[in-house]
């Protein structure tokens, strides 16, 4: 059974979230990469001040989510958008696909084995 948060740990955790959603510089966003909870790390890559180098930094994240993220995010560059692409068609999942869209979206073309063309 999980334990429950005390009112000092799900404060914090609303501080780190506010924190997260006020990130203005890059160095702002630094302690975020490896905050504990996935949804303020989600929070923070969603920040529309995040820059590439910022949201390069979340695409390496281990949740999925937050790599997600990353691939709706406009701010993310091309090169960041093509590093979040799985070439092992067996381990592409919900990131694969996404950033799939994201790049046709963007005129990319993609061949048979789900790789783009271009880069």
């Amino acid at each position: 059974m999980a334990k429950r948060k005390t009112p000092e740990q799900k404060a914090d955790e609303e501080r780190r979230r506010g924190l997260a959603r006020a990130a203005g510089r890059d160095d702002d966003f630094v302690p975020f990469f490896t905050d504990p909870n996935q949804a303020i790390r989600n929070e923070a890559a969603v920040n529309p001040n995040a820059s590439a180098r910022v949201l390069d930094r979340f695409a390496d994240d281990r949740f999925w989510s937050v790599r997600v993220t990353v691939a709706h995010h406009p701010n993310t560059s091309r090169t960041t958008l093509l590093r979040l692409l799985e070439p092992d068609s067996r381990r592409r999942g919900v990131v694969h696909a996404e950033t799939r869209r994201r790049l046709e979206g963007e005129g990319v073309v993609f061949n048979d084995d789900g790789m783009p063309l271009e880069s």
